[in-house]
């Protein structure tokens, strides 16, 4: 592997991403071998999707019980509703997109705004234009249940780029990913791609609204084609949520400030979310193994 080929390699030798990226693929690989995994992997997707979609749909302003989420089948209701419900269209159709991801990544991220935003929305499935504002992306504050919280007040995100300048970053990442496509296998992880997509996708703010679950929806897509969870049972969001969101935003304004060491605690920030996402799956795993599912 030579960085001239693969802009972001760099990155992935960062201060601790290669112990964060090593940890996360020990653990992604142990969870694969579990004994439940030969017999009921397609529910072990299934609940890693209902566990995502839930800890995304919180992280955007609806922290309703998973109990709650599975019950329901009206998500229309009021916002919070419709933001659960927004979450588990995303969750349920992002397998299907793999394949467009690859050759097409602008053209899924459309389809996902789509998703979310429903058939109603004017503006679904298409960018941000001149005027328009993107919604916040952390409405709600979500308290931290792993993990250290922040010392001190974390600052405020900057706004996102005017919709012109969003437009042509996106188009560059757009670019960068289908140039990885046509690659030979290998290069730079998956965890750092798909962590370098979600950041990018956060920091433009694409569209006018519902870009927090569209990023990392976008993420699931990426571990998945890149194949560090080719089953999707990896659900980072739940990692996500459970770290909080006071540290989700100190970990992306260190991405957005653009230095090594903001770069690096944004990486490391992506692998523990995802590395609890492994522990959630494991945890499903034993409980079916134990009959309880």
């Amino acid at each position: 592997m030579t960085t001239g080929t693969d802009p972001l390699a760099p990155l992935a030798q960062l201060a601790g991403v290669p112990e964060a990226v090593a940890e996360v693929r020990k653990n992604v690989d142990r969870l694969y071998g579990h004994r439940v995994m030969r017999r009921r992997a397609g529910e072990v997707t299934s609940e890693s999707a209902l566990r995502g979609a839930r800890a995304s749909a919180a992280l955007d302003g609806a922290d309703w019980p998973l109990e709650e989420v599975r019950r329901r089948t009206d998500f229309g209701a009021d916002p919070e509703a419709r933001t659960v419900g927004a979450a588990l269209r995303l969750s349920a159709e992002a397998g299907q997109l793999l394949s467009v991801w690859r050759t097409s990544p602008l053209q899924v991220l459309a389809r996902l705004h789509l998703l979310a935003a429903g058939d109603g929305d004017p503006a679904a499935g298409r960018p941000r234009q001149g005027g328009e504002e993107a919604a916040p992306l952390f409405p709600k504050e979500v308290a931290a249940t792993e993990g250290e919280a922040p010392a001190g007040p974390v600052g405020e995100l900057p706004p996102p780029p005017p919709p012109a300048e969003a437009a042509a970053r996106l188009d560059q990442l757009a670019g960068l990913l289908a140039a990885r496509a046509e690659r030979p296998t290998g290069g730079t992880p998956a965890l750092v791609v798909a962590a370098v997509v979600h950041g990018e996708l956060l920091a433009l703010r694409p569209f006018g609204s519902h870009n927090g679950l569209v990023a990392r929806a976008a993420q699931r897509i990426v571990l998945t084609a890149e194949g560090l969870d080719p089953k999707a049972i990896c659900p980072a969001e739940v990692g996500l949520a459970e770290l909080g969101t006071a540290a989700y935003r100190r970990a992306l304004l260190g991405y957005l400030e653009g230095t090594p060491e903001g770069v690096s605690r944004w990486l490391v920030h992506c692998a523990t979310g995802l590395g609890l996402g492994v522990r959630e799956s494991t945890a499903v795993c034993e409980a079916m193994q134990r009959g309880m599912v």
